[in-house]
């Protein structure tokens, strides 16, 4: 599995795989995965499968030095109980640290758990800290307040929702920008667009490892969710293909600035957040 290298030196997979919504009967599926080769796992508190993925890893038996981990605090945790909900995912985790450690969404008192994992990542609980979900305002509000710029920041990315404007801002500072819903939450539209399929054709690929790669040439890490050994397959095999110039422009021009109501500019929904557990 080949790497990006965070602004603090650590090395982060390019590809990993999200386990939102993965419960127990899933946990087979996440033990397949880190036998085909996947090392970096995405969690967070507020999925409620910490455990299933401890529990998965050891399954695997690959050695916790190998793989990536990364978790997040959710939005009614913030601020006084960040080392306690820390010290919890920890416990779940069956882990003594964690690889990154993310504020799951800009809302409620995120800059004090920004001091509070500044201490952690000091303490050598955290190798990497960061952010999901942050738009460039609130990325400089955490970098006035803070001494560590974020190592990562997690955002909605795919095809019709290109972050361009936020990828640069985020590229200009060192922060990896890392997809999260790389196929618009499994968008009917986006799978089967021409565009990506006709591209997908041409590579023997499909519309879905266009779009993965499409990322990576961006230099944006991906973190697509599946429990279809198939599938899983194919979003790890990506690396014996390129996509041209060209084809990247095509794809570009897809850009809809899709957003939808699960956005940190959506301030009802971040209001909603922060009473969510």
């Amino acid at each position: 599995m080949e790497n990006f290298q965070l602004n603090n030196g650590v090395l982060m997979p390019k590809v990993g795989l999200g386990v939102y919504k993965v419960k127990g009967d899933s946990t087979e599926a996440v033990v397949w995965a880190l036998k085909q080769g996947y090392r970096h796992l995405d969690t967070a508190a507020i999925y409620h499968n910490e455990e299933l993925i401890a529990e998965a890893i050891h399954k695997s038996g690959v050695k916790r030095s190998e793989l990536f981990i990364t978790t997040k605090i959710w939005t009614s945790d913030l601020g006084a109980k960040t080392r306690t909900t820390f010290e919890s995912s920890l416990k779940k985790l069956n882990t003594d640290y964690v690889d990154l450690y993310l504020i799951h969404w800009p809302t409620g008192d995120y800059l004090s758990s920004w001091n509070t994992m500044e201490d952690l990542y000091r303490e050598g609980k955290i190798r990497a800290i960061g952010v999901s979900n942050f738009e460039s305002s609130h990325l400089k509000e955490i970098m006035n307040h803070g001494t560590i710029i974020p190592a990562v920041n997690q955002v909605q990315t795919h095809p019709f929702l290109q972050k361009d404007e936020l990828h640069d801002f985020m590229t200009s500072y060192g922060i990896q920008h890392v997809a999260w819903a790389p196929f618009g939450r499994g968008n009917k539209r986006l799978l089967t667009h021409p565009v990506l399929k006709d591209i997908g054709d041409r590579k023997g690929k499909t519309a879905a490892q266009v779009i993965l790669r499409w990322n990576l040439q961006r230099d944006i890490a991906v973190i697509p969710k599946s429990i279809t050994p198939a599938r899983l397959e194919q979003n790890i095999d990506l690396f014996d293909f390129t996509l041209s110039e060209q084809e990247m422009r095509e794809i570009a021009a897809l850009d809809l600035n899709q957003k939808g109501f699960i956005d940190s500019s959506n301030k009802l929904y971040l209001w909603i957040t922060r009473w969510i557990r």
